[in-house]
């Protein structure tokens, strides 16, 4: 479609005015963008109203190029050039067919290049220019791969001789600043951000330097640079965490953080240890544009969904949330904060650290250096006028018996605890030293939780697992006979594993009347476990047999992160 047609046609169709056509005309003529691109700039139509306009005009269908994933393959079949060229992107095959996103599906041109270049048929569908060169940017300018980038070193470039205590200060900082260095690092931090990585760890042995990543809680090698890179990889790690380069002898915690466009920021928490081969480094990626606060879509089943929100609606008392390390237990905390959060509370938060900023919430990061820590937070909250309070972790008696004071005070205090199961917490707190009527009397709720991997949805397919070995984890005979179970095969999407993404298994202890008898009477952790199941509570395991016949997740998953009821 011509310019003039495209607009004389939008100016009918009352979508723009013709004073609004004149501004972008001129626009157009001192910058040579397309008209439709032109009127995005400016503001005067959106890329969903040029789109779904174009697409009623030529019967078309429409694509949003940021919800579809391209296979390689396919992009493969285009050079970018060609792609720039005529504002097009290949999409999908199908059959003898070539599917391919298009500014202008009339432009004959395009088409008859495109048949010519790949020996198929072209099939237009539609998307805007803007959305088309920025999937263009995206999949055909790629970050060098590992293997390009270690191409880049001359094999005598970097010299390390005798103990690591022989390099001194401008050596290191000339070393990290060297240009395959900043490139490797910098692939390294983005392809973890790609790989939905949680974690990155920097690990030098004897005679190999590993770096693996923690992709959907299991860690997996992603490359091992040349041994001699270690000191300037940890420098490089280091300089950009602001931590001191020259101190390779003491543990050093510091931050990174990236912006990655489109205003979605990526910080890194950065850990420094000393090893027998070196600097050890590993980095917690804290994506702020991922941070699920909705708890409806986080995982939980009906019934403990609503004691936990029966829980945080309490005028006062005490939520222990249990799990250990990386199972989302501040994620479920922050969702609870977040469905709190309205101007009648003054909400405070003890940290360590402050993982995800909420606004208005105060919150207050620890430092044990200068005596700052959840015992001496806790006291300065309670003289703050607080409605509820959280306290990142309850690791002492000390801590435990301030905040059970202030549940009992007519305050709403939530933390954590490390334990495997939520009647355990009890009994943790028994242990510390807590007296049992203290604890009957401010306890409201225990969660318990783990994170599983979820079958990647891409390469699903219907599986097959023994009788004998389902009743083995904890299925009863009704659901091994209505079990329809699936595994994932592998593919691109999920990097061959199977899993793409988790969830999260709950385990919710309502902490009634009956349950705290049993506690004041001396009862083990053993029959506070089968009072809480008789009343009600559904296990890990439980919750986990759930997830494994909906199609969620595998058998193997349930067993790696939940033990046997």
């Amino acid at each position: 479609m011509s310019n003039n047609r495209l607009g004389e046609l939008l100016v009918r169709e009352k979508l723009i005015s013709l004073q609004q056509l004149r501004q972008a005309q001129e626009e157009q003529n001192r910058s040579g963008q397309a008209l439709g691109y032109t009127l995005q700039k400016l503001g005067f139509l959106s890329d969903t109203e040029i789109t779904n306009f174009l697409s009623q005009q030529y019967r078309v269908p429409t694509i949003n190029l940021e919800e579809y994933e391209i296979d390689a393959d396919i992009l493969k079949l285009v050079q970018k050039e060609q792609c720039e060229r005529h504002k097009v992107l290949p999409v999908s095959r199908a059959g003898s067919s070539l599917v391919v996103a298009m500014a202008d599906p009339t432009n004959l041109n395009a088409i008859d290049d495109l048949k010519f270049l790949t020996g198929f048929n072209v099939e237009p569908v539609i998307a805007s220019e803007a959305a088309i060169l920025a999937a263009i940017e995206r999949y055909y300018n790629v970050g060098p791969s590992y293997e390009e980038v270690m191409a880049g070193f001359d094999e005598n470039e970097i010299e390390v001789k005798g103990d690591d205590e022989d390099l001194n200060l401008m050596e290191l900082e000339k070393a990290s600043e060297d240009a395959p260095v900043v490139k490797l690092v910098n692939m390294m931090l983005l392809n973890a951000i790609k790989k939905g990585a949680s974690d990155i760890h920097v690990e030098p042995y004897e005679k190999k330097l590993r770096v693996r990543y923690r992709v959907d809680g299991v860690l997996i090698e992603e490359m091992t640079p040349p041994l001699k890179l270690k000191a300037a990889i940890s420098s490089r790690l280091k300089i950009m965490s602001q931590l001191d380069i020259a101190e390779r002898r003491l543990p050093q915690d510091g931050r990174i953080k990236l912006k990655l466009g489109k205003g979605r920021e990526m910080d890194f928490r950065v850990s420094v240890l000393p090893t027998l081969w070196g600097e050890k480094i590993v980095l917690r990626l804290l994506d702020k544009g991922n941070l699920q606060l909705d708890m409806t879509k986080l995982g939980f089943d009906i019934k403990p969904l609503e004691d936990f929100k029966w829980s945080i609606n309490q005028p006062w008392g005490m939520i222990l949330v249990t799990g250990p390390t990386g199972s989302g237990k501040t994620t479920t905390l922050y969702s609870a904060l977040s469905e709190l959060n309205k101007p009648a509370h003054n909400i405070s938060t003890a940290e360590d650290p402050v993982e995800y900023n909420l606004h208005g919430i105060n919150q207050v990061q620890m430092n044990d250096g200068i005596g700052l820590n959840f015992a001496a937070s806790l006291r300065s909250f309670l003289r703050q006028d607080p409605d509820i309070i959280m306290v990142g972790e309850i690791r002492d008696f000390e801590t435990a018996e301030i905040a059970v004071k202030a549940a009992l005070t007519g305050h709403l205090v939530l933390s954590t605890l490390h334990t495997n199961d939520a009647p355990a917490t009890i009994f943790r707190l028994l242990n510390m030293g807590v007296e049992p009527f203290l604890i009957t009397a401010s306890v409201n709720l225990v969660l318990a939780q783990r994170l599983a991997r979820k079958i990647c949805v891409d390469c699903k397919a219907p599986h097959t697992v023994e009788a004998k070995a389902l009743k083995d984890i904890g299925f009863t005979d009704e659901q091994i006979a209505g079990a329809n179970l699936m595994k994932g095969a592998g593919c691109r999407t999920c990097n061959n594993t199977g899993y793409k993404g988790r969830v999260a298994l709950y385990e919710v202890m309502r902490f009634n009347d009956a349950l705290k008898e049993m506690v004041l009477g001396g009862s083990s952790a053993a029959e506070l476990k089968m009072g809480a199941i008789k009343n009600g509570m559904v296990t890990l395991r439980m919750s986990g047999i759930t997830k494994v016949l909906a199609g969620v997740t595998t058998t193997e998953e349930i067993l790696r992160v939940t033990m046997a009821d």
